[in-house]
């Protein structure tokens, strides 16, 4: 008798965080708990937004180093082009890497190698070294932290509210726009852009003892369910990490949806980081617009920003993905073709409203570009959503590396504008083109089925 009480209790505390509470224990009233997956999530948001700090700096610091060092924007634009392509292909092999040697060891060392990266820049006197710490270091610590990070998290902890929370750990890159642009923006204007740097190697570094201590690998580390799921015992270290990942690429490849949503996603880094978040400042500044308004313009996309990407994973459990990318590029292009004429000494309303249209657009792409990587490829999905991001920093590397050209050969950012606003129109086709999974996942149908 004592052995079965022993064992009932030991069942139900192993399935008492779920959705849906068990029956409590005899003589003890039934309460809800939170679920250990939200605390996971949420270390994971705070850790994103560290890890994003650095992603402030390249906008605000092109000026300054140009002044100090006298390199061109084509020149500074490649270290950012470096970084943000290192962002994209570290990503699909750092979540096998979780996938082997857990979760928290591999963030734990990529926030110490972007805090590396970031203290190193501060005695930098040559570009090849701010190719170096900007783009290797930083380039490969962010990567690891990058969107297959959260999808790693979401895929492990949730069945439930996979799409929700897919939107509010992307909308912890917004957070982190939103905190450190204005900080950092003052502080390169009164300080310079030294004291920026160590900035952003602190909050990295901040970090680094909630990982450790809080964030966990898998619910059964715990003993738990993930949330809105049943419980699966935790699986073995997969070996091969590197081998597995290209084995997903080479898989992946041979279908079209895995081209079309690279492609799209490439257009989404293009026409995000590639353009707005590197060139928006020193376009801005073109016109005469102060850097602490411009930059402030940014943060303010940022607000938007979460409250968009949040959104958009609340569509997504409800509606086809395919269509809401459509329509998210398709508005997104529209706005870029009017920016040109809205550029201003000083802040417009008409400008606002941009801001805050781009705003709520800015990454509200990652919820159903994940949610298609899921239906397509299942459990392989995290991955290949690793693939799908390494696109889209490849063409944010390209636009901010062509950006600058451009600038340097036309003494403008307009041709710039205008060709990203037609390639977000293309975006929106290819959107509409992706083949839909006839019988969807599991995981999938419940996620439908909850929402």
């Amino acid at each position: 008798m004592l052995s079965d009480v022993t064992q009932t209790t030991d069942s139900a505390a192993r399935y008492d965080d779920r959705p849906a509470t068990t029956p409590a224990a005899p003589g003890r009233p039934s309460r809800r708990r939170v679920h250990r997956a939200w605390i996971v999530a949420a270390v994971t948001f705070v850790t994103i937004i560290g890890g994003a700090a650095f992603n402030s700096l390249p906008g605000l610091l092109i000026e300054p180093l140009n002044a100090r060092f006298g390199w061109s924007r084509g020149e500074i634009g490649l270290a950012v082009s470096i970084d943000m392509a290192l962002y994209g292909l570290t990503a699909p092999f750092a979540a096998a890497l979780m996938d082997r040697f857990g979760i928290r060891r591999v963030v734990v060392v990529a926030l110490t190698a972007v805090a590396t990266g970031a203290l190193a820049s501060v005695w930098m006197t040559a570009s090849w070294q701010l190719m170096l710490y900007w783009g290797v270091l930083v380039g490969l610590g962010t990567g690891s932290m990058a969107m297959a990070f959260s999808a790693t998290v979401t895929n492990r902890w949730f069945v439930a509210r996979r799409g929700l929370v897919t939107g509010i750990l992307t909308a912890a890159g917004a957070s982190g726009q939103l905190v450190f642009l204005p900080l950092c923006a003052w502080i390169v204007e009164h300080h310079g852009w030294r004291p920026a740097s160590v900035t952003v190697a602190l909050a990295a570094l901040a970090v680094v003892p909630f990982v450790w201590f809080l964030l966990r690998d898998h619910p059964a580390d715990v003993g738990l369910a993930p949330y809105g799921g049943s419980y699966v015992e935790k699986p073995a270290p997969a070996r091969g990490a590197a081998r597995r990942t290209l084995r997903v690429l080479t898989d992946a490849a041979r279908t079209g949806p895995f081209w079309l949503l690279a492609g799209t996603f490439a257009i989404c880094g293009a026409s995000t980081n590639g353009l707005i978040r590197t060139h928006f400042v020193p376009s801005a500044h073109d016109h005469h617009m102060p850097i602490t308004a411009a930059a402030s313009l940014l943060a303010v996309i940022g607000i938007f920003d979460i409250i968009g990407t949040v959104f958009s994973g609340w569509l997504t459990d409800r509606f086809d993905a395919r269509r809401l990318l459509a329509v998210y590029y398709a508005l997104r292009g529209v706005s870029l073709l009017f920016l040109p004429i809205l550029m201003a000494p000083t802040v417009q309303p008409p400008m606002v409203f941009f801001i805050v249209f781009y705003g709520l657009d800015w990454v509200a792409t990652v919820p159903p570009t994940l949610a298609l990587c899921r239906e397509q490829y299942g459990e392989d999905s995290a991955i290949v959503f690793g693939w799908v991001l390494a696109s889209h920093q490849v063409g944010a590397a390209l636009v901010a590396f062509l950006g600058g050209v451009a600038r340097d050969v036309f003494g403008s950012y307009d041709v710039v504008w205008y060709a990203s606003g037609a390639l977000c129109a293309m975006a929106a086709l290819m959107a509409l083109v992706i083949r839909r999974v006839k019988e969807p996942s599991d995981a999938v149908a419940a996620v439908a089925g909850l929402g």
